[in-house]
């Protein structure tokens, strides 16, 4: 399979969100990413429900919407009724993220597990082979443009063996300070898709951006 593309649309002009919803969906891009900030859980707020279901209504690629916010169980049925198609919860938010997979999956969404920079891969091993994807941040979460945490490439071999030897197949997603000159190497260790914020839409020409990043070969 080849890499995924996924621009994240923090990072996108507010002021004119349908015209970045529709480069990107004229782009190379694979999905939307869409982050869910709470306040709480990470120290800075984003977008809600309401935005969401404009985003949809517009956006003619799949939702990955990464929830980072307390209790989100509350809001699975909501982000499935607003149309995500791929959630994906914090490790470090979920108390039974066992049974909060399961209701993600019943839903009729793809389900995901996100781990800050410091928790270890380690903790997925009993769970691995029940996830669509596992998010790595290569930043802390809650504020784009951040650089890089260069411990992700040793995160991602982690993981790549993880699910080889569970014969799972997850896909590993990396979201954070991910650059055309980190790509290559993200994706030749073992990275599935690639989120991409200011990369994309701080470019003079982010179409063109979308595209190098998906035609990169290792």
């Amino acid at each position: 399979m080849s890499h995924l593309i996924a621009p994240s649309l923090l990072a996108a002009d507010f002021a004119n969100l349908k015209k970045d919803i529709d480069l990107v969906n004229r782009s190379q891009a694979d999905w939307f990413h869409v982050d869910v900030m709470d306040g709480v859980f990470v120290p800075n707020i984003s977008f809600g429900q309401p935005i969401i279901k404009h985003i949809k209504k517009y956006a003619k690629k799949p939702l990955d919407v990464h929830l980072m916010i307390i209790d989100p169980d509350r809001y699975f049925q909501d982000f499935k009724d607003l149309g995500a198609d791929i959630l994906t919860v914090h490790y470090e938010a979920c108390t039974h993220l066992h049974r909060s997979i399961q209701i993600i999956k019943a839903l009729g969404m793809k389900a995901g597990v996100v781990l800050n920079p410091h928790t270890p891969v380690h903790v997925l091993e009993d769970i691995i082979t029940e996830l669509d994807l596992v998010l790595l941040m290569s930043v802390n979460p809650g504020f784009g443009g951040q650089k890089f945490i260069e411990n992700t490439y040793n995160k991602i071999s982690k993981l790549n063996k993880l699910i080889k030897d569970n014969k799972a197949n997850t896909l590993i997603e990396i979201d954070g300070g991910v650059t055309l000159q980190n790509a290559p190497k993200l994706i030749k260790t073992g990275a599935d898709v690639l989120v991409a914020g200011n990369t994309v839409f701080a470019s003079q020409n982010p179409e063109q951006t979308i595209a190098e990043l998906k035609q990169i070969q290792t």
